[in-house]
């Protein structure tokens, strides 16, 4: 790029970047030229020195000309471990416009979940669901950026960025199709790991093609070098500094201030000057020319890093220890020498009077890299005192807490613990994890450390389970946890284990708890949660452990939390085996109040859990209650929805919910319902228990649907295929697998699929053929290579039916009957089977019925009506197995 280029060196990063200014053009041109354009993003990487900051720079000058509002943010290497801090940056220009009841209004029902995370709010609970506040988060910048139309988003040093803001710049990204903003990144390759890596990868991903910038050319660096220094530069010159700097931007326009500086003739014959007065302009050249400025404008440098933002001259004078005459001196002098200089104030909005910022990222690294360790850390501690003294809460000094050395300080560990419940409150726990991990390296008191890792192991519950059992079992081999604290993490931990897929230490981590004990209500407690992952196991369950639960259920009525814990497992119990499903309800009803949740046993209640609640729910959904079972599962979606939980807790609700739809047939809502499920699971990690509920449902419902091939898809993307989890997965794995493999014509592999879960019912001691239809399914499987094995199945899923009881277990064992009979006495089979299933609330087993029925009798009203009932499920496959009926038309009545 050379035409038309102002010949200040400032301009330097901006040569030879013709395509990448050409990119942001036409962004800018489909941005501004229709509010309903897709928004788009482009990513800008190149090594230190190369440009970048410069083409945003020139982003934003070219953006604000076109009318363009411009919100820009930079991350900082020192500043990475504080939370939402660059995402706070970029919308510091829309918050400070409004006031706060116009914010209020603007976010409407997010407020409360992200207004926390910027700033704006008060935290309203004690922990904060992380994955809702990135949704909080984006839903924020959405509303926003309608209002504020055409919008350019400036994300610079995005490798240095917090990584709360990566992971809602990665949501953000994938947002942009029905939102007209352009965001521009600018980043260097490499320079982070883990999950940062993988959400800038993300970034990358939603975006155009990346932006690899390239150093300058000799032709280039020569053009720059004559605008710089004068036109008489000869060409041996200009080699030399393209050799020296080889190409880099940012070296060249410091080498080329060097040489106007030192006034240095540009000719050959001083070319050999060159690479002395390159070491001086960076890296520990850099040093020796802070040095050389005095010791207090190297001690307020040094203290400008440490603060790394907000510096203003008193700040730093205070934490420097100089007076604020002498603090301005040293300033004007590290503006002169280009090592600081005033930030430019963000649009609409004006600067503080003070305010500093380092030149170039370069250089704040340099300079903080300078500072003697021992120094770096005192300063570090005396900066936190400073904010701590000025009421800018623990979370805020947390960042230079954790820089301090470990010293056995009572104080900075309360300090940690505080910061901690700060970051949790606004859905930050992985800083609070840090701040907690760096309290244990202090170390706490004997008394106090165990506490600490109980904190450290909450703050991971459900978003990281594998981490969350190493704290607490390190808690409670621990002295100090003791009482209600020790019981509930014991609780917790159970918990955790459970949904790290290691269901067998979790029944054994309770029942070693509960032995401790007297009997009691904390005994009873650890019990019912020993009965819970019992009952949950998804292969074997002692038929004496049934036994015992029953006999205890007996003797309760249901006078306090722990009676109805036991009511519910018992009823639960009772409905997995088969038995009576109007005892099933009854036990169920004798857990509620008033037809309600008890008070402590709601769904965000933390001495009981969710799983009980679920299970309740579950119990329901096959007994045919499924007026309860929708109103508890909706409900827990609402609950967790408003508590802003996002994480296992609201995917397990929208999966049960969906298995609620998809046993009423709302096969359409069961659909949407269990696909959000699963893409929540897929945040907390694939392979849980809870992963595979909203994968085996979302199958289920596909196949109720008559898709198979997208069922089967479904399948292949998601892993829905063994080993499976140790857990029960409702609806029943092998079940929705095996019904999967033979409607996609693996004969074979489906029949052994389904005789498998036999195997495992057996195992159980008990069999329900409405939660586990294998049975149905094998019989008609094996209807033509072994009728008479298929004729016992039907007659044995029959007689559990009746001994179970619901129309609907009835009507499905008779719609068996009637598929592997013939003639008359199928017609009268399915005949009975509509009967039943006119009665039962499963409206997509009753279409079912009714087109089967149609089609053995001939008739042209059950067909008919049949299809309406198919209609409205939303199954399509039965839809068009009535109409090609009904077109067909022969020997219809």
């Amino acid at each position: 790029m050379t035409e038309g280029r102002p010949s200040a060196a400032g301009s330097a990063p901006l040569w030879e970047r013709d395509a990448e200014l050409a990119t942001v053009a036409q962004a800018l041109d489909v941005l501004c030229a229709d509010q309903s354009s897709a928004g788009s993003l482009l990513v800008i990487r190149g090594e230190a020195g190369l440009g970048k900051t410069a083409l945003l720079a020139e982003t934003r000058r070219i953006a604000e000309r076109r009318g363009c509002a411009v919100w820009s943010a930079r991350g900082a290497e020192t500043l990475r471990s504080v939370p939402f801090h660059v995402v706070r940056q970029l919308l510091q220009p829309a918050l400070l416009s409004l006031l706060p009841e116009e914010a209020r209004e603007y976010l409407g029902d997010w407020y409360d979940i992200a207004g926390p995370a910027l700033g704006i709010a008060e935290p309203q609970a004690d922990n904060a669901d992380p994955q809702y506040v990135c949704d909080g988060l984006v839903a924020a910048v959405r509303r926003l950026s309608r209002r504020q139309w055409p919008l350019v988003l400036l994300v610079d040093d995005a490798h240095w960025a917090d990584q709360e803001t990566l992971r809602w710049l990665a949501a953000f990204a994938e947002r942009l199709d029905d939102l007209s903003v352009l965001v521009v990144v600018a980043r260097r390759p490499g320079e982070v790991s883990g999950d940062s890596a993988r959400l800038l990868d993300a970034v990358a991903a939603a975006g155009r093609p990346v932006h690899n910038l390239s150093a300058l050319t000799p032709d280039a660096t020569a053009g720059l070098t004559r605008a710089t220094v004068g036109r008489h530069a000869d060409d041996a010159f200009c080699r030399e500094v393209w050799a020296v700097t080889g190409g880099n931007p940012y070296d060249t326009v410091e080498l080329l201030a060097k040489v106007q500086d030192s006034e240095l003739p540009p000719v050959e014959a001083q070319a050999g000057e060159l690479r002395a007065l390159n070491r001086a302009a960076r890296g520990g050249g850099l040093v020796d020319r802070l040095k050389g400025l005095g010791l207090e404008a190297t001690r307020f440098a040094w203290a400008a890093a440490i603060l790394g933002t907000g510096i203003t001259v008193d700040m730093v004078a205070q934490l420097a220890t100089m007076n604020d005459e002498l603090a301005r001196t040293c300033a004007e002098l590290l503006c002169n020498a280009r090592i600081l200089t005033e930030p430019g104030p963000p649009a609409g909005t004006e600067r503080t009077g003070g305010e500093l910022e380092f030149v170039h990222p370069l250089i704040a690294t340099a300079v903080y890299n300078s500072i003697p360790p021992g120094v770096c850390t005192a300063m570090h501690g005396v900066a936190a005192q400073m904010i701590t003294e000025r009421g800018r809460g623990a979370a805020e000094a947390a960042r230079h807490l954790l820089k301090v050395h470990p010293d056995d300080d009572e104080e900075l560990v309360e300090q940690l613990r505080e910061a901690a419940r700060e970051h949790l409150a606004v859905g930050a726990p992985d800083a609070a994890r840090r701040c907690l991990e760096r309290a244990l390296a202090e170390p706490p008191l004997p008394e106090v450390h165990a506490h600490v890792l109980y904190e450290l192991g909450c703050a991971t519950l459900l978003t990281n389970p594998a981490v969350t059992i190493d704290h607490l079992q390190s808690a409670l081999g621990m002295p100090g946890l003791d009482g209600d604290d020790r019981v509930d993490a014991v609780v917790r931990l159970s918990q955790a284990l459970l949904h790290n897929d290691q269901l067998e230490e979790a029944v054994r981590t309770v029942e070693a708890e509960a032995a401790r004990h007297e009997a009691g209500p904390v005994r009873m407690r650890l019990q019912a949660f020993q009965f819970m992952w019992e009952g949950i196991h998804g292969e074997t369950v002692s038929p004496a452990r049934s036994r015992r639960l029953a006999e205890l259920a007996s003797t309760c009525t249901g006078r306090d939390n722990a009676e109805r814990a036991l009511l519910i497992l018992r009823g639960f119990d009772a409905m997995t085996h088969g038995e009576s499903a109007d005892e099933v309800i009854e036990l169920c009803d004798r857990a509620l109040v008033n037809g309600r949740l008890a008070p402590g046993l709601g769904w965000t209640d933390t001495e009981w859990g969710m799983e009980l609640l679920m299970m309740l729910g579950s119990a329901y959904t096959y007994a045919d209650r499924l007026d309860r079972a929708e109103s508890l599962f909706a409900e827990a979606r609402r609950v967790y929805t408003t508590a802003g939980w996002r994480g296992g807790h609201l995917s397990l609700a929208n999966a049960f919910l969906g298995l609620a739809y998809r046993r009423q047939g709302r096969l359409r809502d069961a659909e949407s319902t269990l696909r959000e499920a699963l893409v929540l699971a897929e945040r907390v990690g694939r392979r849980l228990p809870l992963y595979w509920s909203a994968t085996c449902g979302l199958v289920d419902t596909l196949l109720a649907r008559g898709r198979v091939e997208e069922a089967w898809s479904v399948a292949e993307r998601y892993g829905f295929a063994p080993p499976y989890p140790s857990t029960i997965v409702l609806p029943d794995i092998r079940s929705v697998r095996g019904r999967l493999l033979l409607a996609v014509g693996r004969t074979e592999d489906g029949i052994n699929e389904l005789e498998a879960a036999e195997k495992t019912a057996a195992s159980r001691g008990g069999h329900n053929p409405v939660l586990a239809p294998w049975s149905i399914d094998l019989a008609k499987a094996l209807a033509g290579q072994d009728p008479d094995r298929a004729a016992q199945l039907a007659a044995d899923a029959r007689r559990q039916a009746e001994r179970f009881g619901t129309d609907t277990a009835i009507g499905e064992a008779l719609r068996c009957a009637a598929a592997l009979a013939t003639g008359q006495r199928a017609v009268q089979l399915a005949a009975r089977a509509v009967t039943y299933l006119e009665a039962s609330p499963c409206q997509y087993e009753h279409a079912a019925a009714r087109v089967e029925y149609g089609i053995a009798a001939r008739s042209v009203a059950e067909l008919g009506r049949g299809l309406d009932l198919a209609r409205a499920c939303g199954a399509e496959h039965l839809v068009a197995q009535a109409r090609e009926v009904l077109e067909t038309g022969r020997g219809l009545h």
